[in-house]
């Protein structure tokens, strides 16, 4: 409550909550300016099941279900980002440098990371256009746009250009409201445009709860639970929202979790002197990959699937791939929970560098007690890690696999509020939280030296 207050006395932070609220809208706004020449409404079969088209529309908030111009959102900036980021463990050393080179070398990490997110951004929706439109057999384009482009193959080539351009410059508008929000607004703009895409699917994931357990009205047809209305119906109801909130409860527990690792300074005075200091230490997070490892997995399992949509495939293949590649399925679950492991052990040995924490250390003449400084000191901490990371990739895939089974178990397949959504929205709340108490204790401590 005390920061609350400190928040409504102070303007700036005021401020800076208005202008993302009002980015927020705009985004909104956009989300249902349908792109020219395309009938949005015969996409909406391909979004039913979740998997990689799933994923995409909840990060953009329903802007691609309506295909609208920023319907790609943030996402190839995010993919972009990522890309740029292995790049530079050793892989390119001209990007290894720039990672060193302080803020010169920031600008011409996040300018390279723009012109890779437009790239992607445009090869992304050429490609998608086209898959769409050979699924739906023409009819995502309206009528006159068939009968124009269809008299030549080469008018359909430009059509795809012209829809590419179009939705690669909404991609473009998003980094750079991500932009000002960052530098206007409060938190990380690609960070908080995300979790608005999410949040802004909320809505429609209640009521589709509410239509298939208490009241349908024919908006779902025959697909509603046996005994709508009835008292089980209230309490299904009820049980998926509370157990929304049980595991919202404790995804922020988990993502505060740390272990620390005691440290202690070779060259510091006695610990009587100065025992507010004596309790340094290494923290390393139980989920240090954060949600990183569930995204890789989950499109790189739904992705081969999607692909196969749209090829002319004989029933036995697909069903074949089906079982495979559908996390609904025994064998794509088990491949899914290993693809979250290796993505959660290999991302947290990115992040975190046993052998450079201990060159650090090294450096700073500080020690953990009972370990030998140099390799002693990175085989500890790559333990620590190693154990760390196997609860954390449990703690991942726990949930991950919840919402699969839990609309196994109460017989619904419309609930959009997922793990993965969840993980986004606590990790991003809690950095804001964070940078919102840090404004107001700059504030507080305005006059201090008075």
């Amino acid at each position: 409550m005390e920061t609350i207050k400190k928040i409504f006395k102070n303007k700036e932070v005021l401020k800076k909550i208005g202008f993302t609220l009002l980015a927020f809208l705009v985004f909104k706004l956009l989300t249902y300016v349908t792109m020219p020449l395309i009938n949005s409404d015969m996409l909406t079969g391909l979004f039913e099941n979740s998997g990689f088209l799933g994923i995409v529309n909840s990060i953009s908030g329903d802007a691609l279900r309506n295909y609208s111009v920023v319907a790609l959102g943030i996402s190839p900036y995010i993919t972009a980002s990522i890309i740029v980021q292995l790049l530079q463990m050793d892989i390119i050393p001209a990007l290894k440098e720039w990672s060193e080179e302080g803020e010169v070398g920031r600008q011409k990490t996040a300018r390279l990371t723009r012109y890779l997110a437009i790239g992607l951004a445009f090869i992304q929706a050429l490609a998608m256009t086209f898959a769409f439109h050979n699924s739906q057999d023409s009819g995502i384009f309206q009528s006159i746009v068939s009968d124009w482009a269809g008299q030549s193959n080469g008018m359909w080539f430009l059509v795809y250009f012209y829809i590419a351009v179009v939705l690669t410059a909404g991609t473009a508008f998003m980094i750079w409201l991500a932009d000002q929000i960052t530098l206007r607004g409060i938190g990380n703009g690609s960070s908080m445009l995300i979790v608005a895409g999410i949040i802004f699917s909320f809505p429609g994931t209640i009521i589709s709860l509410f239509q298939y357990y208490i009241s349908d009205g024919g908006a779902l047809g025959e697909a509603v639970y046996a005994s709508q209305g009835s008292f089980a119906g209230y309490v299904l109801f009820g049980v998926s929202i509370l157990m929304f909130i049980v595991v919202l409860v404790a995804i922020t527990y988990m993502q505060v979790a740390v272990r620390k690792v005691p440290i202690q300074y070779a060259n510091r005075p006695g610990s009587a002197k100065f025992k507010g200091k004596s309790d340094s230490n290494i923290p390393i997070k139980l989920n240090t990959a954060s949600v990183i490892p569930v995204i890789f997995a989950s499109i790189i399992l739904s992705l081969p699937a999607t692909i196969f949509q749209y090829l002319n495939i004989g029933a036995n293949t697909s069903n074949w791939i089906n079982q495979i590649f559908s996390y609904n399925q025994p064998i794509g679950l088990v491949l899914y929970i290993i693809l979250i492991f290796v993505f959660t052990f290999f991302y947290s040995f990115i992040l975190v560098k046993p052998e450079q924490i201990a060159e650090n250390l090294n450096k700073q003449n500080a020690y953990i007690p009972g370990v030998r400084p140099g390799d002693e000191t990175e085989s500890y901490i790559t333990k620590v890690l190693f154990r760390v990371t196997v609860i954390g990739a449990l703690y991942l895939v726990v949930v991950a696999i919840l919402p699969i089974i839990t609309s196994m178990i109460l017989g619904h397949t419309y609930a959009q509020i997922g793990g993965t959504s969840l993980l986004i929205i606590v990790g991003v709340a809690l950095e804001t939280a964070r940078q919102i108490e840090t404004d107001t204790q700059e504030k507080a401590y305005a006059g201090f030296m008075r």
